[in-house]
């Protein structure tokens, strides 16, 4: 980065208006206590907006501090958690001016907040994501442009050299949130199946990754055995493959490994343990690959043999 990082910025234009509003009240024969009380209320309103880098900090501290909703008003996300009363829907009627009633209607679960069920049905997923913030975060500077900015934060991952990676904000009603226009769309289109979305999308990357995972665990597991392939708690038992598998609390999903009774060929599956919750794509694998189907819940029913 060439340029000189700036670092609260809010504050230096704050100081630089009030030293060009003493001098143009000089200028004009008045003295800087006839300032107006309403020039006063701005700058003080101005003064005590969290710069980006504060809102940063707060973030990120309410998020280790398992203050989820804190952290998420601080954010893009805000409107899913918050929700949409009915009034605010009601006002939204004149951008779905093709839609019918009946049809406008239906939009509403998609704009309400999130229940206290579901708030809790995702918890584990926000508790990772606190589990991975850093104990102290370290920002190096922001940039700001317009309405947007970019704030640096610092950080360290085991053995590998500090990094500062960047975090976007936007400005929205004249304060801070973290995130992008792009993303804020995304989030307000979908509503509060936001986040299960995400986690849907990010349930299925992972299946897909155990799979090819257990797929390498038998291969180290037939070398071990004479050209045998073991079943799912032959290969936990093993530590080829975690024993969470076992549950489906960490991955949303069901897996099975199953062999055949000469245990010379294997398969394995994955279903999701609440459909269109935790997933939407049934799994089938074996050693020709991994094939996947949406099937409502159900196992994707192949031949053990079957190419």
């Amino acid at each position: 980065m060439k340029r000189r990082v700036l670092i609260r910025r809010s504050l230096v234009f704050v100081c630089v208006q009030s030293v060009l509003l003493t001098i143009l009240a000089h200028s004009e024969g008045l003295t800087s206590l006839s300032l107006t009380k309403p020039v006063m209320r701005a700058f003080a309103s101005r003064a005590q907006t969290p710069s980006p880098s504060d809102t940063v900090r707060e973030f990120y501290k309410a998020m280790r501090e398992r203050r989820f909703r804190d952290a998420f008003a601080l954010s893009i996300y805000k409107s899913v958690i918050d929700g949409l009363s009915d009034k605010e829907f009601q006002e939204l009627r004149p951008h779905f001016k093709e839609m019918s009633d009946i049809q406008f209607a239906a939009l509403r679960p998609k704009y309400q907040k999130l229940t206290p069920q579901e708030f809790d049905d995702l918890k584990p997923d926000f508790e990772r994501l606190a589990a991975a913030i850093p104990a102290t975060v370290n920002i190096s500077g922001e940039q700001i442009s317009g309405d947007a900015a970019t704030v640096f934060v610092r950080v360290k991952e085991e053995d590998k050299p500090e990094q500062a990676e960047p975090i976007t904000l936007i400005r929205v009603d004249g304060r801070w949130i973290v995130g992008d226009k792009e993303n804020q769309e995304i989030v307000r289109k979908a509503g509060k199946e936001f986040f299960f979305n995400a986690r849907i999308d990010t349930h299925h990357n992972e299946v897909q990754d155990m799979l090819k995972r257990i797929s390498l665990a038998q291969l180290v597991y037939s070398q071990q055995n004479n050209g045998q392939f073991g079943d799912m708690a032959a290969l936990i038992a093993k530590g080829l493959i975690p024993k969470d598998l076992e549950g489906t609390e960490t991955t949303g999903y069901r897996f099975h490994v199953d062999v055949s009774a000469d245990k010379k060929s294997w398969t394995a599956a994955a279903e999701p343990a609440q459909y269109g919750r935790t997933g939407r794509l049934s799994f089938f694998m074996d050693a020709t690959g991994v094939r996947s189907a949406d099937m409502a819940g159900k196992p994707l029913i192949m031949g053990i043999n079957q190419p």
